[in-house]
C-alpha cells in the first residue's frame, strides 16, 4: 500500500475491508452509479473501537485505493494520521445506520438518475417484475429532511429503516446495509436494477399507452418471500468474486 506508514498497526482483517470497499467504489463508477465527488459507501473496521471507512472526499470514486481510505468515528471524525480530508456531513446518514444496526458492516447511499426518481414517486418502488418484487421484500422509506447536516434526523432514519436492509430515501437517492461490502453492493444492484427498470417501463407506458401486464398477487407475494430470504450467500460466495474479476481485469489499482 502507496500509504502504508500512517497504517502501521493495520491488522488483515481492516486490510481486507478496505480492499473491498475500495472494489465497491470503483465499481459503483463502472457501473455509472457516482455523483461527482459526492455521496459515500462506509464499512465498519472489525474490532470494538466503533471506527469506520469511508472515501476521502475530493477523490472521484475511480480514484479510490484501499490505502486512501479514510478511517473515522461515529461522528465522522478523522481517526489517526491521513493526508485526505472527509466530509463529516456526508456521514450523518451513515453513522445513523452504524450506530444502531450491528449488521451494518457496510452502508451505500447513492444519487442515481434512476433511484432518485423512484424514490420521488409517490407510489415509491412497485412490483412490476421480478428484479422489483425481490426487492421490495425488504424495503424501507425515509422522508426527507433536506441536505443530511442535521444529526437530529438520525433517530428518524432509525426508526424508518429498522430491520430492513434496502432504502428509497424520498427526493434523495437509494440506500442499502449489509453485514459485509458484497452483500451492501448486491442489494443495491438489485434496488438500483429495478429502478431502472421501471423508468423505462413507465416511460413505454407513456409513450405508447395502454396498460401494464400485472403479475398475479400470489406470485407477487411468492417473490417477496424469496427477496426476504436474502441474497446473503449468493453474494459473498458468488456475485463479489465474479465482480472482483471483472475488476482485476479492468483495473486492478484500488489494492493500492
Amino acid at each position: 500500500m502507496s500509504e502504508a506508514s500512517a497504517q502501521v498497526s493495520m491488522s488483515d482483517a481492516e486490510r481486507k475491508v478496505r480492499v473491498d470497499l475500495a472494489a465497491a467504489y470503483r465499481l459503483v463508477a463502472l457501473f455509472g452509479w457516482d455523483d461527482l465527488v459526492f455521496t459515500h459507501i462506509s464499512a465498519r473496521v472489525p474490532g470494538p473501537e466503533h471506527h469506520f471507512l469511508i472515501n476521502p472526499y475530493g477523490l472521484l470514486f475511480e480514484e479510490i485505493t484501499a490505502s486512501s481510505l479514510v478511517k473515522v468515528d461515529l461522528d465522522g471524525q478523522k481517526v489517526g494520521d491521513s493526508p485526505y480530508p472527509v466530509n463529516p456531513a456526508g456521514f450523518t446518514i451513515h453513522s445513523a445506520v452504524h450506530e444502531v444496526r450491528e449488521d451494518a458492516g457496510c452502508v451505500m447511499h447513492l444519487h442515481t438518475p434512476d433511484g432518485t426518481a423512484v424514490a420521488t414517486l409517490e407510489q415509491g418502488l412497485l412490483p412490476l417484475n421480478q428484479t422489483a418484487q425481490l426487492a421490495m421484500a425488504d424495503l424501507a422509506y425515509h422522508d426527507y429532511e433536506g441536505v443530511a447536516l442535521d444529526h437530529d434526523e438520525r433517530p428518524r432514519l432509525q426508526r424508518d429503516l429498522g430491520s430492513k436492509g434496502t432504502m428509497l430515501l424520498r427526493n434523495h437517492g437509494t440506500l442499502t446495509v449489509g453485514p459485509t461490502v458484497a452483500q451492501a453492493f448486491t442489494r443495491m444492484y438489485f434496488l438500483e436494477r429495478a429502478c431502472t427498470m421501471q423508468v423505462r417501463t413507465l416511460a413505454m407506458q407513456a409513450a405508447a399507452g395502454g396498460g401494464l401486464y400485472p403479475t398475479a398477487e400470489p406470485v407477487i407475494e411468492k417473490n417477496m418471500q424469496i427477496g426476504r430470504m436474502g441474497l446473503g450467500q449468493v453474494a459473498d460466495a458468488l456475485v463479489w468474486p465474479a465482480l472482483i474479476r471483472k475488476l482485476d481485469r479492468v483495473g486492478p489499482g484500488y489494492k493500492d
